[in-house]
């Protein structure tokens, strides 16, 4: 989700959005012919805003997503957990995991799983959680 946030931000306030009408090159005599306006027709303009607005709406859910996903971390019981769980936000293997923490692989996956129980099981997290579905 990190990534779509950046690339949704990215368009909606850096980039121009490309339209679905570009045009193509004339050639011999149309190439002569006098041809519309370069601006924007109205509906063109309607569409960029109807997609505009769907981009912003999924940018915000993500971002509310995102911040539920990095406060949970501070509602872990257990250090252990909380690099664990960091190292799964930042998206390493159970291998690179358990290699970084000093244990096998199967205790990486059990430790994930306890992390999630912890978290389903935190009033906290689950308050948060549902505010952001009832935001979408």
């Amino acid at each position: 989700m990190k990534n779509e946030v950046r690339r949704l931000e990215r368009i909606i306030h850096g980039h121009t959005v490309p339209m679905r009408n570009w045009g193509v090159a004339q050639y011999g005599v149309e190439s002569t012919l006098p041809v519309g306006s370069s601006g924007k027709s109205l509906a063109e303009l309607k569409d960029a805003d109807i997609r505009e607005e769907r981009l912003l709406k999924r940018l915000d859910r993500y971002q509310k997503c995102v911040y539920a996903l990095e406060v949970a971390a501070e509602l872990l019981d257990d250090e252990l957990h909380r690099v664990v769980y960091d190292c799964l936000l930042d998206r390493m293997s159970y291998r690179a995991i358990a290699y970084h923490v000093g244990f096998s692989r199967n205790q990486a996956k059990k430790t994930k799983d306890a992390i999630m129980n912890q978290l389903s099981q935190n009033g906290q997290f689950v308050t948060l959680l549902n505010a952001e579905k009832k935001a979408v």
